[in-house]
């Protein structure tokens, strides 16, 4: 919690209930938790809220709160164990306050254990006044940003240090964005600092990389696979549509696969999933839409999808749809966790966005994914890749929890910081266990990020040993100098460290992958096993990390899951503590508040 993130929390609060442990035969763990009530004591999701809103102002000294600020509960977690734990947004005196998020944690009693907070010092302003207009905060914004500026509003914003009065103005066809033209802008309302300036989307591929590649002069082509093609169902007998199909898509990258659809009548089919909240696929059109309701359902008269090829406009849809219903697939069976953001809405995802796009994108003013279909000269082919997707939808579960975001963001869009290099991290080890869930042949799981995507070095990142990608420069290792690494670069650490606690380190072959995992003190970690590791890192994504956490917060976060789920003197718990230090990250060097 010692340094600033970048873009404002969302003014939305939907108050749902987190599962907390692994369940379902992929993993095997601690029961899930209950959504919204505990039948054995009569707690209720309300009386969560309500007791935990009550200790944060009882204990104000911890908890940072002060007079004049309200909570809004975005969301609130009970634990089969016996914690609860209530997620809030802050506000003063009426505005949202940027950087003021807390999660308060409450004993099975509803009595106060703690709090992990984003400000370590007071949220509250030198003056609410502002010094500018509204009129001349919008102005700014739209010329930094080089885009039409929406409405401003004042806010709070606690995330450098300090709080100060600012103005927070959405920015729509920015110049500034490769693709997806909407930024955040914070102005400071006294004297007109820009405070901040950041795009709305997760980029898959930072601009950074991007220059690198196309000064090494590479092209990546991505082999497709093929895989044998299931026996189609359909709604046999029905009378009355919309019913349930089952279809098959023919992909670019993983074959031929069974895709769960709509059938509308009798020879009409839609790429949507009744069976996962009405999840769909649309196409932009090769324009850069960011409103989902634009863009053009896929339909079919015989309920197959694609040829495989980028010819046909549905096979990149048939990998979009595959990977976000796996990626679905993996959250609710590990984790009981009910779509992105956790409240039983479909996910989206649009494909054939803007013209030569060479990205993907998670984009919070969508909800949705993106896809384009590549530059056509270095990148030959869309970017919906499996692990791609499972990346990118969890930036969307990272943005419905913890909002993890950089610390700052430089002129070219690319971004830096320990809790945006987290947040990085966090994609890379839940998009590989997407792989591992979904269990495609053709696409076989294993811990590399990229590997599918036809570059030289075989892969974009890797968790046991980051530094081995020489493109973006990971590190293996935590120092001093990771707090203002690019975010990418500097997400290695912690996918480091997970990799450590689940498999250990020294050389292995997993799945027929080879794999060799440094330390940096020569120690031998013992995994426990990816089981074990990735409950503990979702546990502490969901419970105990804000949106400024940093490498040694995560380092408490995950011991504190370690705890909850296995206790404080398991092998479990030990073994955290062991794959930090082996990343440099101890209790020794834990850097000072307000750094």
């Amino acid at each position: 919690m010692r340094g600033p993130h970048i873009r404002g929390l969302a003014v939305a609060v939907a108050v749902t209930t987190a599962a907390t442990g692994l369940a379902g035969t992929a993993f095997a763990g601690p029961a899930t938790g209950t959504d919204h009530a505990v039948a054995a004591t009569g707690t209720t999701a309300a009386s969560v809220v309500t007791a935990a809103r009550a200790a944060a102002f009882a204990h104000a000294p911890a908890t940072g709160v002060v007079q004049g600020d309200a909570l809004r509960a975005k969301d609130v977690m009970i634990d089969p164990e016996g914690a609860r734990h209530v997620r809030f947004i802050r506000t003063h005196q009426g505005m949202l306050v940027l950087g003021g998020d807390l999660v308060v944690h409450l004993s099975r009693q509803l009595a106060y254990i703690g709090v992990t907070r984003a400000a370590d010092h007071s949220v509250k302003p030198a003056t609410t006044r502002p010094e500018l207009t509204a009129a001349q905060a919008e102005t700014k914004a739209a010329t930094v940003a080089k885009g039409d500026a929406g409405t401003a509003r004042l806010v709070v914003d606690a995330r450098d240090g300090r709080a100060a009065l600012a103005y927070q103005i959405p920015v729509s066809d920015s110049d500034t964005t490769e693709a997806t033209g909407t930024r955040t802008v914070v102005i400071d309302a006294v004297t007109g600092k820009v405070r901040s300036n950041t795009p709305d989307s997760d980029e898959f591929l930072s601009p950074e990389l991007l220059d690198t590649l196309r000064e090494r002069g590479e092209t990546l082509n991505p082999a497709t696979g093929t895989a044998a093609q299931p026996t189609a169902l359909t709604a046999a007998g029905a009378t009355h549509y919309p019913v349930t199909a089952t279809g098959t898509g023919t992909s670019l990258f993983v074959g031929k696969v069974p895709l769960t659809t709509t059938r509308t009548a009798r020879t009409s089919y839609l790429l949507k999933d009744p069976t996962r909240w009405g999840t769909e696929t649309r196409d932009a059109k090769g324009q850069e839409l960011e409103s989902f309701a634009r863009g053009k359902a896929f339909t079919s008269t015989t309920d197959k999808w694609g040829n495989g090829t980028v010819s046909h406009r549905d096979s990149a849809a048939v990998d979009a749809q595959y990977g976000i219903t796996k990626t679905l697939d993996f959250y609710k069976k590990t984790f009981g966790r009910k779509g992105i953001a956790n409240d039983g809405k479909a996910a989206r995802g649009m494909v054939h966005f803007g013209n030569k796009v060479a990205n993907a994108f998670w984009d919070s003013t969508c909800d949705c994914m993106l896809y384009g279909d590549g530059d056509g000269d270095m990148f030959k082919k869309p970017l919906v890749v499996l692990d791609v997707t499972g990346h990118e939808l969890t930036h969307g579960v990272v943005d419905a929890t913890a909002e993890l975001e950089p610390t700052r963001v430089d002129a070219d869009g690319n971004q830096y910081g320990e809790a945006g290099s987290l947040n990085e991290s966090l994609a890379d080890i839940f998009g590989s266990n997407v792989e591992f869930s979904a269990n495609n042949a053709k696409n076989p799981p294993n811990y590399l990020i990229g590997e599918k995507l036809g570059l030289a070095q075989k892969f974009l990142r890797r968790l046991d040993h980051p530094s081995l990608d020489k493109l973006e420069g990971t590190i293996d290792y935590w120092s001093p100098q990771t707090y203002d690494a690019e975010v990418h670069a500097g997400s290695g650490v912690s996918s480091h460290a997970y990799y450590l606690l689940a498999e250990g380190s020294g050389r292995k072959t997993i799945g027929g992958f080879a794999y060799d995992s440094p330390t940096y003190d020569g120690s031998t970690v013992t995994g426990i096993g990816r089981a074990r590791a990735t409950a503990i890192f979702y546990r502490a994504l969901t419970r105990y990390m804000v949106s400024t956490t940093d490498f040694h917060d995560a380092r408490l976060a995950t011991l504190k899951a370690a705890a909850d789920l296995y206790g404080a003197n398991s092998t479990a718990y030990q073994t955290v503590d062991k794959a930090w230090a082996a990343v440099n990250v101890t209790v020794a060097n834990t850097p000072a508040a307000g750094r």
